[in-house]
């Protein structure tokens, strides 16, 4: 009996318009006796592969310029784009600065709220700039300006007592030039090496911003979900403070709680971030990436427990544990 053969489109016509169909459809799909069957499952299935990878990069050309604010020209859509983020930036700055010059927070407290919100607010900005090499170099601009600007404040060069106040664990200006240089040099390396196509820049920035941090009373925490609501991060020493009997036998100032709650917290945002840019088509979600958010997630927690974080920096052992892990698992 003879076979049929038929031949359609996998590309769904709600998410492109004509242009990107026309482009995207070229890859068929056959069903033969009932079986699907790629190019790239016959003879020369690299013909397959190449379609995918084309298709790929012409998908992220055009949801990149669907999401640009000037998409007629790419230069100046980045420096717009770059100014909007770095103004956003600096007015969470100021204002944790001022509720920190205020003590309208304990000094703790208002350090990881400007640990949570500074790199993931950040982040929400990248698929505004454009493709490409000049786009992630334009992106990492502002947290790589914020890095001279750490080492001025740390250095005693320049005096700012809002800000020193509001980044810092004891008020010391030294203080910056380890945890706060160390985040704004994560932010910047990971938007220039990885950018917004590669989960390790996710798995970085989130389990940076989302799991670590400082801990605090249980009032604080219920302040930081009136204000945080919207955001599942920073839980980490918040949970272990007001839950964190059980200590870890290798590291008696954290707990299991703690970590347990890095782990959630970490996890958490990095698959929502995932799910964010693959909505402009810059990463392809599936639960192979989503169990490697998680090994990231639970890696960097049993880092951030061990003692050499403490006499190190958190700031700077979680990030390398997370690119490291990542690089594995991705």
């Amino acid at each position: 009996m003879a076979t049929k053969v038929y031949v359609f489109s996998p590309i769904r016509s709600s998410r492109f318009d004509r242009t990107a169909r026309r482009t995207l459809d070229t890859r068929p799909c056959f069903r033969i006796s009932g079986r699907s069957v790629t190019p790239s499952s016959l003879p020369g299935g690299s013909i397959g592969r190449s379609y995918a990878t084309v298709g790929q990069s012409v998908r992220r050309n055009l949801t990149s310029l669907t999401a640009s604010m000037v998409p007629g020209n790419p230069v100046v859509n980045d420096v717009c784009t770059a100014a909007i983020a770095s103004c956003v930036a600096l007015s969470l700055f100021r204002f944790w600065g001022e509720t920190a010059k205020r003590g309208i927070f304990d000094q703790k407290l208002n350090r990881k709220l400007v640990h949570i919100s500074i790199g993931l607010v950040f982040m929400l900005f990248w698929p505004l700039f454009s493709s490409g090499r000049q786009g992630a170099v334009l992106a990492a601009l502002m947290p790589g300006i914020n890095i001279i600007r750490m080492l001025i404040l740390g250095l005693g060069l320049w005096k700012d007592e809002a800000t020193i106040k509001s980044m810092s664990r004891f008020g010391d200006h030294r203080e910056l030039l380890k945890g706060p240089l160390y985040y704004a040099a994560t932010i910047t390396l990971a938007s220039v090496f990885y950018w917004r196509t590669s989960p390790i820049a996710i798995a970085a920035i989130c389990n940076l911003c989302a799991g670590d941090g400082t801990a605090v009373t249980l009032s604080q925490l219920v302040s930081l979900f009136i204000l945080f609501t919207y955001m599942v991060s920073g839980l980490a020493d918040i949970v272990g403070r007001r839950f964190g009997s059980q200590k870890i036998p290798y590291n008696r100032n954290k707990s299991f709680a703690g970590s347990i709650a890095m782990v959630v917290a970490g996890f958490a945002v990095s698959v929502g971030y995932m799910h964010y840019f693959s909505l402009f088509g810059f990463v392809q979600e599936s639960w192979e990436m989503v169990l490697g958010f998680f090994i990231v997630s639970l890696a960097t927690a049993i880092v951030e427990s061990l003692p050499i974080s403490t006499e190190l920096d958190d700031n700077l052992t979680v990030p390398l544990a997370s690119v490291f892990v990542g690089s594995l698992v991705f």
